[in-house]
């Protein structure tokens, strides 16, 4: 089960960046269930490829880690280069209202994808921590 591809993300909009983030979490959200219909239990075990069957959801996962991993830094990358362009019109019209209101928002939503990076720790491991009970006894996976 690959990480949906053809996902765009936004930057500007918070919760439309959410939203996508939560797409490419589809595979980390769903891996008790493929691993329960994709690994079978030790009277089901001939005929199965268990080593293989770990290793291409291993590779899914990684791909997946990474892609998210690239879009939340890249969208953290965004804001930055947005609140500091605010930051100056800031100051060369420090009595613009709106221009105030759009660094806080900026802010605002800059703060939240770094927390996204927490977020994503936390994915990352419960995924491979799953991954590994399931799958050590058949698959090691590459040392990175």
């Amino acid at each position: 089960m690959a990480a949906p591809s053809g996902i765009t993300i936004t930057c500007d909009e918070f919760l439309e960046f959410q939203e996508s983030i939560k797409k490419l979490r589809l595979i980390d959200d769903r891996i008790i269930h493929t691993l329960n219909t994709t690994m079978p239990t030790a009277t089901f075990e001939k005929g199965v490829d268990s080593a293989n069957q770990c290793k291409h959801l291993y590779n899914d996962l990684i791909t997946s880690h990474q892609q998210r991993g690239a879009a939340i830094s890249n969208c953290i990358k965004v804001m930055s280069d947005k609140v500091s362009s605010l930051r100056e019109k800031r100051s060369q019209n420090p009595d613009s209202l709106s221009i105030v209101k759009d660094l806080r928002k900026a802010q605002t939503v800059l703060r939240l994808m770094q927390t996204e990076v927490n977020v994503e720790e936390v994915v990352k491991d419960r995924s491979l921590k799953v991954f590994n009970e399931r799958c050590r006894g058949v698959y090691k996976p590459p040392i990175t």
